[in-house]
């Protein structure tokens, strides 16, 4: 049986996987102002240079060769060490290519999602920002910390040492008595 994810757990392929966000696509049939074309790809790209959340805003020609899913779902981007590894056993939507010199992507689909992979071709920068990343991102913490002020800890929970008696009747947060 699969491991069900908790709320503050991150998604697999984060966690164990090591993939890092880079940004997500929405598809547009609209021009966006400041798109760029990309000729080989018949694809015009918007809004990744200059958005702090990593939206990408992307329109295709009639005759690009990008799959109906990519067209018209949303996909999440992520950069992995490998892409060769990270496609094995997965479900491709057309073959890897190269959107821009060094730089290899593949789409893979999961649910019905298009998800992109991202393999940028300098290793020793890719695992720099790998380990920058895990030093960043932990998962928050289950509880409160030790010590935490009494409106956040539970009535009967632990503080530098003391024990408090719990009440007879329904457990409840200190701060709504």
């Amino acid at each position: 049986m699969a491991k069900i994810r908790q709320d503050r757990e991150f998604p697999l392929a984060v966690a164990e996987w090591g993939w890092r966000f880079h940004h997500f696509g929405i598809p547009t049939t609209a021009p966006v102002p400041g798109e760029t074309y990309i000729p080989h790809l018949k694809i015009h790209v918007a809004g990744f240079e200059t958005s702090p959340y990593g939206a990408q805003w992307m329109r295709v020609d009639p005759d690009c060769p990008v799959h109906d899913l990519v067209r018209t779902v949303p996909h999440a981007a992520f950069v992995v060490d490998n892409l060769d590894e990270a496609i094995a056993g997965k479900t491709l939507l057309g073959e890897p290519n190269s959107p821009s010199a060094g730089l290899r992507v593949a789409m893979i689909v999961h649910g019905g999602v298009p998800i992109e992979l991202m393999e940028f071709r300098n290793a020793e920068d890719a695992t720099r920002e790998k380990q920058a990343i895990k030093a960043k991102i932990k998962s928050p913490p289950s509880g409160p910390r030790r010590g935490a002020p009494r409106r956040f800890r539970k009535p009967g929970a632990r503080r530098r040492g003391r024990i408090r008696a719990r009440s007879a009747g329904p457990r409840r947060y200190a701060c709504f008595r």
